[in-house]
């Protein structure tokens, strides 16, 4: 099979997976507030990169000038992101926040500005634009409840925080790999959100949580969208080049707003594919290449 074509299946079954993690989170803060959420969803994902560290003989050794790097990579994608996107989620609906947070490789541009120092361009502009006015429509900032407004500003900052990790993420030597990578980055979290969580694990309603499909939502997110999926992410932006890797990113909505109206009988309203298209097309701006 050509590495092409292989790297494309990689990438879209990852951002597909991404898609349906919305559909869980959504099923699972009924009974587990965000924060204790994505506590359980990263010890899931501990144990599995552990497993597969221990099976591939992965060395975990890291330098000590690129720990603060590691760290803050944890912190900020891994912590803030992803405690912002399930609090969006929650708030809002599984769709918004897939489609909210799709707007990151716009706004990854900001970051690339600032950080690696890249030129700003008339079409990185524009895209940014589009990307911002498609979050705003979505937002609708004139006729959504205070709630709503809440769920989008979260996805909005996981969105933000998620594009600083993303451009922070090419400051790493080429010298470590995707999983010490990842595994290094759910650590950091587990232990930034431990000292919250562990306190309170007792007054959890566990006899709602160990019912069969909230167990399912927590393992999915943990083994299959932590675990698995950014696995397949970065195997397949190994084989695929990255500016094209970025337009298989809009599958996370497309699968993230079908199983909002499949699954939670989420409504879909004029605005919301409006600002999704407003999006897509931004993103389509800085993802195709200039020919």
């Amino acid at each position: 099979m050509p590495k092409r074509l292989l790297g494309g299946i990689f990438l879209t079954l990852a951002a597909s997976i991404w898609g349906g993690m919305f559909v869980s989170v959504k099923i699972a803060v009924q009974y587990i507030p965000p924060i204790p959420l994505v506590w359980m969803r990263y010890i899931i994902a501990f144990i599995v990169l552990l497993g597969v560290i221990i099976y591939q003989r992965e060395n975990l050794k890291i330098a000590r000038k690129d720990i603060l790097l590691l760290l803050s990579i944890g912190v900020i994608g891994h912590t803030i992101s992803i405690v912002t996107q399930e609090y969006g989620t929650m708030f809002s609906s599984a769709q918004m926040g897939s489609v909210i947070t799709s707007a990151t490789p716009a706004f990854m541009l900001i970051f690339a500005t600032w950080i690696l120092k890249e030129k700003m361009t008339v079409r990185k502009i524009l895209s940014i634009i589009l990307a911002t006015v498609g979050v705003l429509l979505i937002a609708g900032l004139d006729g959504m409840d205070m709630s709503k407004q809440l769920g989008a500003l979260c996805s909005t900052i996981a969105a933000l925080t998620w594009a600083l990790m993303s451009v922070m993420l090419k400051l790493i030597p080429s010298r470590y790999s995707p999983i010490q990578i990842n595994f290094y980055a759910v650590l950091t979290a587990i232990i930034c959100l431990t000292p919250v969580n562990l306190p309170n694990v007792s007054s959890l309603p566990w006899d709602k949580i160990l019912q069969p499909d909230i167990i399912g939502c927590v393992v999915y997110m943990g083994a299959i969208s932590t675990a698995i999926a950014f696995l397949l992410w970065n195997k397949g932006l190994l084989l695929m080049e990255a500016g094209a890797s970025g337009l298989f990113f809009f599958f996370q909505p497309v699968v993230g707003t079908f199983l909002g109206w499949l699954i939670l009988d989420e409504q879909i309203t004029w605005n919301f594919w409006i600002g999704s298209m407003l999006i897509f097309i931004g993103v389509f701006l800085v993802t195709v290449k200039n020919e």
